[in-house]
């Protein structure tokens, strides 16, 4: 039988005992539809790769949606030479390693090695002290440190850090914080907003608000509260006290992670309207800046660390009867001994606590890096104009007949404002001469014929004299810039019209200037090709944190009661980034109440500024004897505060002996250099200008030899 062909019955043939290998038809062969989805979502959740051959770098936070598979890993290699660790995960043996849940493993927390590289070792040490406190590792419940370096330090940059890091990393993978706020004087929050475009290099994306109407700023203040989730746009607000006290409410409404207070001295009354406003912020995580050592008074003490960490030292009560009445008494001259070593006790304890929340290096670390500093303190002798005036003035005034009778009123203090401004210069009392005020009748006499205040007549004031020598030697003979320092404006006028006698170019910065004026200024003058000589500085006009590197020479016309106030001004120059040699002149007029004051200082008896400019508690500050003592005048002598030290080491108003070894201008002044004539100086210009009107100097540098410095 012949077999069916296939197109006769429509049939294939198919042998019964064997199966063909393959398919006896043209029809082409389609993959099912779900295989198909299959296989392309199999290409699709592969883990993206970079393009890039051989590349080993992370893949940023997030890698196109999908998880990453494996252990979390931190933001930057801890392992790395240099890398500054502020956390390490605890070690797992094996058998923890498998029993641990990978997602949730902490990972190491490193600071990101663009800062980590500038950051000198102190610095370092700064900042992971910083961390430990805020992340309540080195307090447990307590988040808040009091940063005290000295200035010149770099609490800047280590704040920087600190913020930069708690905004990007933490041990459980993600960032510790949202959102950062900086709390600064005005005249400080462009500098801020620098410091962070300096360090950060456009990483970041601050706010920094320092003027404008009511409703821009809260419009502000309400958009920088509302950000929220893992990349804000805008995560650090830098705003000045001023502001943040009149739009506290906005902030209050929000959490913000961290608080820095800078110049948070300001806040060691607890009673005050920005203390409290800072203090009701939902923020436990608390960093206070402050240059200045805190002052002896416990109280303050008490503020300033309840504020960063409350509860640490109990309430204001508790704080009271466990600490500050036991160490009063036992300071007391009259205390027993019991007294004595219970005082002594409750202070031991007090600062074991304290230090655990507040970090304060010395300026000394400095040294390694910055310039010779050579510190001089220049007495001055007073033209016979001023001579004549000031003794006018002592037997005249009031405040010196009632100290006879043994009574002290407050217009003995106007009267040491009066004589203050004599020694800068008597066109500073002229007005009063014309009124014939108390202690001035018949003083307009002793002036030459036809004087006028509207010329600087420097030949009249031996401060000024000095201080003319000064800028003519150092502009003729070099390029170096100077800071002019004084506590009156009315001194500074004065500067300004000798420097367009003398057509110096100058910059002048006080307190009626914009911030952001002075920002600019500051930042001009520091450019070493800026054609301005001179930068007046007003010591009350903000002048702290001001970076003046750009000069390397700077006069403080006068002193001032407080020493931190001078040290302050002193500080801008001497500071990181400085290159050259820095000479520091520190004016005072011979054997006047300038020099009492500057005794005053170095006895360490230092009057706050706020008592003498508010005109008040003065017999809290000064004995009889004392304020007798300001009002006189001493002739006879090349410098009062030498005869004061009774010093052993010159014969004859000579130095024999050197200062003793590992000295510096840290040390006393009687252990500095005396020089009562120009033979053992060592600044060239001081040289030229002694025979101006100086009498005296002592000096003293920072550190190292000082063989061969021009």
């Amino acid at each position: 039988q012949k077999p069916v062909s296939e197109t006769e019955s429509g049939e294939c043939y198919r042998s019964p005992f064997r199966k063909p290998l393959a398919p006896l038809t043209n029809r082409p062969h389609c993959m099912d539809s779900s295989q198909h989805e299959a296989f392309i979502r199999s290409i699709l959740s592969k883990p993206f790769k970079v393009p890039i051959p051989n590349y080993k770098g992370p893949l940023g936070l997030r890698a196109l949606g999908i998880k990453r598979a494996g252990l979390r890993s931190p933001l930057h290699d801890p392992f790395e030479e240099g890398a500054l660790v502020l956390y390490e995960p605890p070690l797992l043996s094996a058998h923890d390693q498998l029993k641990i849940d990978k997602d949730k493993a902490p990972v190491h927390v490193v600071v990101d090695p663009v800062l980590s590289r500038v950051l000198r070792p102190h610095q370092r040490e700064g900042v992971k002290f910083l961390w430990d406190c805020v992340t309540s590792r080195r307090i447990p419940g307590s988040h808040g440190c009091i940063m005290a370096d000295e200035m010149g330090l770099g609490k800047t940059l280590q704040c920087i850090t600190l913020m930069w890091t708690l905004l990007r990393q933490s041990p459980d993978c993600k960032p510790e914080i949202e959102k950062a706020m900086v709390v600064s004087p005005s005249s400080l929050v462009r500098n801020w907003y620098n410091e962070v475009e300096k360090w950060l290099g456009g990483r970041i994306q601050p706010l920094a608000i320092d003027g404008g109407s009511k409703e821009e700023i809260d419009r502000k203040l309400v958009g920088f509260m509302n950000q929220r989730g893992l990349r804000v746009p805008s995560p650090i607000l830098i705003i000045s006290y001023e502001t943040f006290r009149l739009h506290a409410e906005a902030l209050q409404k929000g959490s913000v992670g961290l608080v820095i207070c800078d110049e948070g001295h300001r806040l060691k009354n607890s009673e005050n309207q920005t203390y409290q406003a800072l203090n009701s912020l939902n923020t436990p995580r608390r960093v206070l800046i402050s240059g200045t050592p805190i002052q002896n008074d416990l109280l303050e003490y008490f503020s300033l660390v309840h504020f960063v960490n409350s509860g640490i030292l109990g309430t204001a009560q508790e704080f009271k009867r466990h600490f500050e009445i036991p160490i009063l008494k036992g300071r007391d001259a009259d205390a027993s001994e019991a007294e004595r070593h219970k005082g002594e006790e409750r202070l031991k304890e007090l600062i074991s606590i304290v230090n655990r929340c507040l970090i304060r290096r010395t300026s000394d670390i400095l040294s390694k890096y910055l310039p010779v500093k050579i510190e001089q303190v220049v007495c001055c002798r007073l033209t016979p104009l001023q001579a004549e005036l000031y003794k006018n003035f002592l037997k005249q005034a009031k405040p010196v007949e009632e100290l006879k009778e043994g009574k002290i009123s407050v217009s003995s203090l106007s009267s040491i404002t009066s004589l203050k401004k004599l020694c800068n210069h008597p066109a500073l009392i002229y007005d009063k001469c014309v009124e014939e005020e108390e202690g001035f009748m018949g003083a307009l006499d002793l002036f030459p014929a036809g004087y006028s205040t509207k010329s600087v007549e420097p030949q009249l004031s031996g401060k000024m004299l000095v201080l003319d020598y000064i800028l003519a030697v150092t502009k003729s003979t070099s390029n170096d810039k100077v800071v002019l320092v004084s506590n009156y404006t009315q001194t500074l006028d004065l500067f300004e019209k000798l420097c367009r006698n003398r057509r110096y170019l100058y910059v002048r910065l006080d307190g009626t200037m914009s911030i952001k004026k002075r920002a600019k200024i500051v930042e001009r003058f520091n450019s070493p090709s800026s054609p301005e000589f001179i930068f007046m500085l007003s010591s009350k006009a903000g002048g702290c944190g001001l970076n003046l590197i750009g000069a390397n020479r700077l006069v403080m016309f006068d002193p001032d009661w407080n020493p931190a106030n001078d040290e302050q001004a002193m500080a801008r120059v001497w500071r990181d980034g400085q290159k050259k040699t820095c000479y520091i002149y520190r004016l005072l007029s011979t054997g006047t109440i300038e020099e009492k004051i500057f005794q005053r200082q170095t006895h360490k008896k230092a009057l706050s500024s706020c008592v003498v400019d508010e005109e008040q508690d003065v017999e809290r500050h000064f004995s009889l004897g004392e304020l007798k003592e300001l009002f006189t005048l001493n002739e006879t002598t090349t410098s009062d505060t030498h005869d004061k030290i009774k010093c052993r080491r010159c014969v004859n108003g000579h130095q024999v002996r050197p200062p003793p070894e590992g000295s510096d201008c840290t040390s006393d002044l009687s252990q500095w250099n005396h020089c009562a004539d120009k033979r053992g100086l060592q600044d060239s210009v001081l040289k030229a200008a002694w025979d101006a009107a100086v009498t005296f100097t002592f000096h003293h540098h920072s550190h190292e030899e000082q063989r061969g410095i021009p």
